[in-house]
């Protein structure tokens, strides 16, 4: 079966923490070649950017076991046989009435031995371990239709720009790591998800205002356009997560949902980042997500504009999927 050869484990020291990585050389990424191994030696080579994404929030993983031609395993709870430093957070799912210690990033060698345990993505809860229930981050999630080419997407993103201008908001973008962007804006912890996605939802109609040829806030997939942009609110609703800033995605190529500037949006090709080429880029240019901490938003205004569409309408969020 590909991807099952065996080869001599290796052990990294990560920052004091020995990590044990076994059959290094099973391949993950058939269309690159790429190895378990060097899965590892991408993570490292962004380490402060992959630990800054997770910090110390509930992180769920997909794992394959067997490289990408095997099953993909939805990871919420820790995997068994941890080491002593790898850290987790409880989470809990009323829905179902079950609890969860899930990963909760505070090392790089909690990444690397994610990575030895198969994990190839990390998807992070929107909020961190000192209050799980009030998320401090705002996800703007641009998923374009079947239809929709990425220049409708980067077209999107200048709106996306000028409307977070207006509330005073700063934004950091990254590609999604498949056709889309996303834009994440730091904020206050004051608030439960239902307001956090009430609010995000605001934020999407006025985009969609502005630029309704090419924006949709359709709930159902079934009634969309397919060559429009769904500014996808629910997002932030509790439990639903996104692949993380330097998080590789499941795909053939290795692609990387990476960090990118405003002013490269109109220019860039989702597909060039991969794990091959932003171990470089983040070498020349850093993290650009690095001062996202210390830029917080309050998110007062976008619920005004919620009570505002309420009040004219506006239908309020559909429940979360």
């Amino acid at each position: 079966m590909p991807g099952k050869k065996t080869t001599p484990a290796v052990e990294f020291d990560v920052d004091g923490r020995t990590v044990r990585v076994s059959n290094p050389g099973r391949v993950y990424f058939p269309a690159l070649g790429a190895t378990k191994l060097d899965l590892v030696h991408y993570y490292l080579s962004v380490g402060d950017g992959i630990v800054r994404a997770l910090y110390e929030r509930p992180c769920m993983t997909h794992r394959f076991p067997d490289g990408l031609a095997g099953e993909k395993v939805h990871q919420k709870r820790l995997p068994r046989g941890a080491p002593d430093w790898v850290q987790t957070v409880r989470v809990t799912f009323p829905r179902y009435g079950r609890t969860a210690d899930e990963l909760c990033v505070t090392h790089l060698a909690d990444v690397a031995w994610s990575v030895q345990m198969s994990a190839v993505e990390f998807h992070p809860w929107n909020s961190r371990r000192a209050d799980v229930e009030s998320p401090d981050e705002w996800r703007i999630d641009l998923d374009p239709g079947e239809q929709c080419p990425f220049s409708t997407v980067a077209r999107v993103a200048g709106v996306v720009h000028d409307v977070l201008g207006d509330l005073g908001a700063v934004g950091w973008p990254k590609t999604s790591g498949g056709k889309g962007l996303h834009v994440y804006v730091r904020i206050l912890p004051h608030w439960g998800f239902h307001d956090v996605r009430r609010a995000a939802l605001a934020f999407a109609r006025e985009v969609e205002r502005r630029t309704p040829a090419d924006v949709t806030t359709t709930w159902w997939r079934k009634d969309r356009d397919p060559a429009k942009v769904f500014v996808d609110y629910n997002q932030n609703a509790r439990d639903h997560t996104i692949a993380s800033a330097y998080s590789v995605r499941g795909v053939p190529d290795a692609r990387v949902s990476t960090p990118v500037r405003w002013d490269e949006i109109g220019d860039l090709d989702p597909h060039d980042f991969t794990i091959r080429t932003v171990p470089g880029r983040f070498a020349e240019l850093g993290d650009l997500h690095s001062g996202i901490d210390e830029s917080v938003f309050s998110i007062e205004q976008l619920l005004e504009w919620a009570e505002r569409d309420e009040a004219g309408g506006a239908q309020p969020p559909p429940d979360p999927e």
